[in-house]
């Protein structure tokens, strides 16, 4: 064997290797061309995503809407609302702490959350 030269077994290696490049390239190409569209953002509306944090007025809301409060379970948000009732509503937001189990903790987590627009 001669140095230098290619035997037929190299040569079909090489070919073989050069059909799978140019294989690899054409794919290549091809997907580059290719209009696919892709969706990658989806608006969705705010309300659907986020819970409505808008501040409860403690003189109209039920209890229902007051036991979706932090620290708020049914049992209290009844206490609140017979507190409302027995009392005429309130008259400021800290007069909630007037509700048997709420305390200056809870009135902090509720600060932001709850209004008093107008007393009954």
């Amino acid at each position: 064997m001669e140095a230098g030269k290619i035997t037929k077994t190299e040569w079909l290696l090489l070919g073989m290797t050069g059909l799978f490049l140019c294989v690899l390239l054409g794919l290549f190409l091809h997907d580059r061309r290719a209009d696919v569209p892709v969706e990658t953002e989806v608006q969705v509306a705010q309300e659907e995503i986020l819970p409505d944090l808008s501040p409860l007025d403690l003189n109209t809301a039920t209890a229902e809407e007051l036991a979706g409060l932090p620290g708020i379970g049914p049992e209290l948000a009844g206490r609140i609302v017979a507190y409302r009732e027995e009392h005429g509503g309130f008259g400021s937001i800290e007069e909630i702490m007037e509700v048997s189990g709420i305390g200056e903790g809870k009135f902090a987590a509720l600060e932001g959350r709850i209004t008093v627009e107008d007393a009954e």
